[in-house]
């Protein structure tokens, strides 16, 4: 070969690698940015009819002077957020990205919001990402033109996301809302709770410059290019130093706050109004067996001041009802075992052992071999970080593992849902010893979407299962994070590595719990007017309540407190007497095919089918009937040691409702509190009449003689037409009136 020859084949070669590298790099794709928003504002006259239907409903059930009820969605990603991202590409049967901007115009004209907040996973939100994020907010509030009577507030937040690997170190998530939107009002920086205890840095973690560009080159059309560049671009973002001031520290860094604690430290440093949310905290699809919120009772990991609101519902699933039921036992000596099934619960980690023990049986192994496999099985699956018991069945199927893990009575639960983080058992935590005004957590109530394709307040109607839900988290399977390897069934359990896997969601039984996932709730505030600050206010008072996608309407009054007049929802009070309570609830409207035309007008046609899914908030004149309403009574611990299980009565009282569309008025006491000598907690739900609804019944079990599942059908698998419908009960929540005992 001449040296001609040898020459052309370098810079051949050269050119090649240039491109590879090139390729790793990002370079050849656009980085995806928060858009602008297109639509116009609501119409003042829609905004107006809206308003009058709540004004008559109001007085129809004898509400003499209400308050404005707006409806709103404080849970809302788009695809500046990891997950979110992956699921808009074509590997994951996603049809393209969901910017900030798409946020916007969704609120106003498919779903019909009155308020909503952007709370992208803080982790992702690199430098640019947040400052175009802050600037589309602003372009969406820009559009409402009058900030006393804006059509529609968009309030800024992010998502602080932890994830412990054991229930120790477990903290779960929190969404941070901001009150504000101009510069010295708000943070420079979100701030993220960092990777996942024993995860990699992110720098480390992503594979070398060469492998992704040989990645990006093999698989363009599955979106591999722009994966790539959405991974350099977040992995080019250095931590943040500790212990430096919030306001010295450079702006191109990612802040990191690993516990509550030092994320309310941060918050407090700045010094700017904020709120901060815990959602999902019994979602067990991140959230280790066993784990619970007895930790964060606290004065350091507890702050009245930023955390006043929890969220019952979402399309993850509901995070209300404590069940006496237990996933792992944890021992005082730090070992684990596996509690036995009983006719409520059948804990996941004996299934593991029945898997085996039945692989073990169909070989033609010893009966006694098999029952020594199944009971290492259960040890192995306990023994698990991560949430990682599955792993430990080599080759199990989601129809192999049943219904175990999940609340059988629940309503419309959470995916493996964890008694001891949910809103219930959080509300009869009591810690007399704790600092004043710190003794347990006094929580308002709301519900959100949680929805990851910028489509705030997806409830409104039960469509478009793989739009307007995660469903498609499942697809995660086909990702290079949630590959796992291919294994055999065989007939011996095997105990999880302790290696962190990179196939981050192959550890997580992501399929089978894709089949859990919901349209999601909405936020309802009583509130004074429309403008951003009213609405905040409220949310501050904790005048609120949530519910599961329908826009029913509810009042929660206790009639009697010291002082004369009435208190509402949210308020605490004491008494020496028994309270009096007053409910009203009126039911949901009837939903219209398709969009009103307001929103024809907004939107254009491509706009509304590919956004909208052709279908928007479109109420007829009809409402739905209230069919009851349903009192829980929880009376708080007196210490750490008591038994919560006793003090949380759901359903205490249950009163009928006359079942029409005109709604409901009921009054209720409690003879018995003044003579127990102890706090109570209150709350309310409005149960609607029943609806089918997406993903209500999730593995579509047909129960076997033992109220065990003989066979499944779930809802994740099925074709992308098929809505998984069930009938359900929709409802809606009040946050609780605190009613503590008189002192001397």
């Amino acid at each position: 070969m001449s040296v001609r020859q040898y020459l052309i084949l370098a810079i051949v070669l050269g050119a090649v690698l240039l491109i590879i590298y090139a390729a790793g790099k990002g370079t050849f794709i656009g980085e995806p940015n928060a858009g602008t928003p297109q639509s116009p504002a609501i119409s003042e006259d829609v905004i107006e009819a809206r308003s009058t239907a709540i004004r008559e409903a109001a007085v129809e059930v004898g509400v003499a002077k209400p308050k404005q009820i707006l409806f709103g969605d404080l849970h809302v990603h788009t695809t500046f957020s990891f997950d979110a991202f992956q699921l808009s590409l074509p590997m994951s049967g996603g049809a393209g990205a969901h910017p900030v901007a798409d946020a916007c115009d969704y609120a106003r004209h498919c779903s019909g919001l009155d308020f909503w907040s952007m709370n992208d996973h803080a982790i992702t939100l690199t430098p640019r990402r947040w400052a175009e994020t802050v600037e589309t907010v602003r372009q969406c509030n820009d559009i409402a033109g009058d900030t006393d009577e804006p059509d529609s507030v968009a309030f800024l937040g992010w998502e602080w996301t932890q994830v412990g690997p054991t229930p120790e170190t477990h903290w779960g998530h929190k969404n941070v809302i901001l009150r504000d939107l101009e510069d010295e009002s708000i943070p420079t920086r979100p701030i993220s709770a960092g990777l996942p205890l024993g995860a990699p840095p992110i720098q480390d973690a992503a594979p070398s410059t060469w492998l992704m560009g040989l990645y990006a080159l093999s698989s363009p059309g599955d979106g591999a290019p722009q994966l790539i560049e959405y991974l350099q671009e977040t992995a080019n973002v250095e931590l943040c130093p500790e212990n430096v001031p919030v306001r010295e520290l450079p702006t191109t860094c990612r802040e990191t706050a690993t516990t509550p604690e030092k994320l309310f430290a941060k918050l407090d440093d700045w010094g700017h109004a904020a709120m901060v949310i815990p959602h999902g905290t019994a979602w067990g699809f991140y959230t280790p067996p066993g784990s619970s919120w007895d930790k964060q009772l606290t004065n350091s990991q507890h702050d009245p001041k930023w955390q006043r609101i929890i969220e019952f519902y979402s399309g993850h699933g509901n995070s209300e009802e404590f069940k006496p039921y237990q996933e792992i036992v944890l021992n005082l000596d730090g070992s684990r075992t596996c509690p036995k099934p009983n006719h409520d619960h059948l804990p996941s980690c004996w299934r593991a052992g029945e898997i085996i023990e039945e692989r073990c049986l169909a070989e033609g192994l010893d009966g006694e071999e098999c029952t020594q496999r199944a009971a290492q099985a259960r040890q192995n699956y306990v023994n698990a970080d991560r949430n990682g018991g599955s792993t430990t069945v080599p080759g199990a199927q989601v129809s192999d593992w049943e219904d175990s893990g999940q609340c059988k009575d629940c309503f419309q639960p959470a995916f493996n849902m964890r008694p001891k983080s949910t809103a219930q058992y959080i509300l009869a935590l009591g810690r007399p010893e704790n600092e004043e005004g710190k003794k347990r957590f006094r929580f308002g109530t709301i519900a959100s979407s949680d929805n990851h394709s910028a489509r705030p307040g997806t409830g409104y109607k039960e469509v478009a299962r793989t739009e307007f839900t995660e469903s498609r988290f499942g697809n995660f399977i086909n990702t290079p994070l949630g590959e796992s390897p291919s294994e055999e069934p065989i007939a011996q359990s095997q105990p999880m590595t302790t290696e962190y896997s990179a196939a981050v969601f192959s550890i997580f039984e992501t399929e089978r719990g894709a089949s859990f996932f919901l349209t999601g709730g909405l936020a309802a505030v009583h509130s004074e007017g429309r403008s951003r600050e009213e609405i905040w206010d409220a949310l501050e008072r904790n005048e609120t309540y949530g519910t599961s996608g329908p826009r029913m309407l509810l009042w929660f009054d206790l009639l009697n407190p010291n002082g004369g007049g009435t208190l509402p929802m949210g308020s605490t009070a004491e008494l020496a007497s028994s309270p009096i309570f007053q409910v009203r609830a009126v039911g949901s409207f009837e939903q219209k095919p398709g969009c009103p035309e307001d929103s024809v007008s907004a939107l254009s046609p491509e706009r509304i089918e590919y956004l909208c899914q052709g279908e928007c908030y479109h109420p007829s004149d009809t409402r739905k009937p209230i069919s009851r309403i349903e009192v829980v009574r929880i009376r708080p611990q007196l210490d750490a040691e008591e038994n919560v299980t006793p003090l949380i009565e759901d359903p205490w009282q249950v009163l009928s409702c006359p079942g029409q569309g005109e709604g409901c008025q009921v009054a209720f006491t409690d003879p018995e509190f003044e003579s127990s000598g102890r706090d109570a907690v209150y709350y309310v739900r409005a149960i609607e009449s029943s609806s089918p609804a997406i993903g209500a019944d999730p593995l579509g079990c047909t129960e076997s003689g033992s109220n065990d599942c003989a066979e499944i059908n779930p809802c994740f698998g099925r074709p992308a037409d098929d809505n998984c419908l069930s009938e359900t009960e929709q409802r809606a929540w009040s946050s609780p009136i605190f009613v503590d005992q008189k002192r001397g």
